[in-house]
């Protein structure tokens, strides 16, 4: 029934959403111009940055409100819908003064819930698309705190974007997808589409195929990516931006999955995942008994909990047989520092516990 369909699906689309444009609009040529050649694309909606909140102080910061115009000009003759970032409730109300399609909340705002909160007001009863970003943290209350502010504020058409999270220690990632995070939002709000933003996650833009069709793997409903129509030269963050032609041979390349096989296979592997799992939790559950005997022995012994030269002997006994299995280390010592820390926590229950 129409009525139960969320925005994206009234759409009626026969691929998943694609979202692009200019990191930042630079003049109303260049914004006209990536516009038309988008317009030949599988491209529905048209970005570009009007207000750029920056990591530090000297770099461009946008345009501002005499960028809105252009716009205008853009979903006048190309037909695209719009799409603008705002940072607070005044940029909220120009947004709507000049007729743009969609709003999305930055990482960097979904992070203050007084912002949030202030934008939500502002936007009171639209029925303007209204998507927010991760915010900078992996902090999935906070994601889904935002969203829920928007709701009470009786805005309908609601959509999230994954654009990774920043880390102290730098990796291949301009901020790490950390994709659990998303498909625990996906479970948790199943109703709100979910779109990926690959120019955000990768910061260059030879990653972009590989992080959108992952994300198209795990069922995202689409993809915002940074194009310009010159991109070596552009104002902001060049390295992640992409061609509109190279835009339209990335969605090309992309692969739609089919959501399940169609017959039985996939029920009959995943109850042998099941079946799998129960058994890891039993053994876990037994190796917490062990460990609470042995909590005990350091409690009659006044023993510390944590043995040093034990944990390492672990840790590498459990890294140099995993990765002959075939596992990574990071998944390894990932899992056996959830373990060691459990571990921990059973074992100083029991030592801090008075005898009755």
């Amino acid at each position: 029934m129409i009525e139960n369909k969320n925005w994206l699906q009234k759409m009626e689309l026969n691929h998943p959403l694609v979202i692009a444009g200019p990191c930042s609009a630079e003049t109303e040529e260049q914004v006209l111009d990536i516009a038309n050649q988008l317009k030949k694309t599988d491209a529905t909606v048209f970005r570009a940055g009007i207000w750029k909140p920056r990591t530090r102080p000297g770099n461009f910061e946008g345009l501002g409100a005499i960028a809105l115009p252009w716009l205008k000009r853009v979903k006048d003759e190309t037909g695209l819908l719009t799409s603008i970032e705002v940072a607070n409730a005044n940029h909220a109300k120009l947004a709507l003064e000049f007729d743009v399609d969609i709003l999305w909340i930055g990482a960097r705002t979904t992070v203050n819930p007084f912002a949030v909160q202030e934008i939500a007001d502002a936007l009171k009863d639209t029925d303007k698309i209204v998507l927010v970003k991760n915010p900078i943290n992996p902090d999935l209350e906070l994601w889904i705190g935002a969203i829920e502010r928007l709701q009470k504020a009786n805005i309908k058409n609601i959509g999230a974007i994954h654009r990774g999270f920043s880390t102290y220690r730098k990796s291949t990632y301009r901020n790490n997808p950390k994709w659990q995070i998303p498909i625990d939002f996906k479970n948790r709000l199943p109703e709100i589409p979910l779109i990926c933003d690959p120019s955000h996650i990768c910061g260059e833009r030879e990653g972009i195929i590989d992080v959108s069709q992952t994300a198209l793997d795990l069922q995202f409903d689409g993809l915002m990516i940074e194009t310009h129509n010159d991109p070596d030269k552009a104002w902001s963050d060049a390295k992640q931006q992409i061609t509109p032609n190279r835009l339209q041979e990335i969605i090309t390349d992309l692969r739609i999955r089919k959501k399940d096989f169609g017959n039985n296979d996939l029920d009959k592997l995943r109850k042998q995942i099941d079946l799998i799992d129960d058994k890891i939790l039993d053994i876990l559950n037994a190796r917490m008994e062990v460990v609470k005997k042995i909590g005990s022995k350091k409690k009659k012994d006044n023993v510390a909990v944590y043995q040093q030269d034990r944990w390492r002997e672990i840790i590498q006994k459990s890294i140099d047989k995993g990765t002959n299995l075939g596992l990574s280390i990071n998944f390894v010592e990932k899992i056996y520092k959830s373990i060691h820390q459990e571990s921990i926590n059973q074992q100083e229950k029991i030592i801090n516990l008075k005898n009755s």
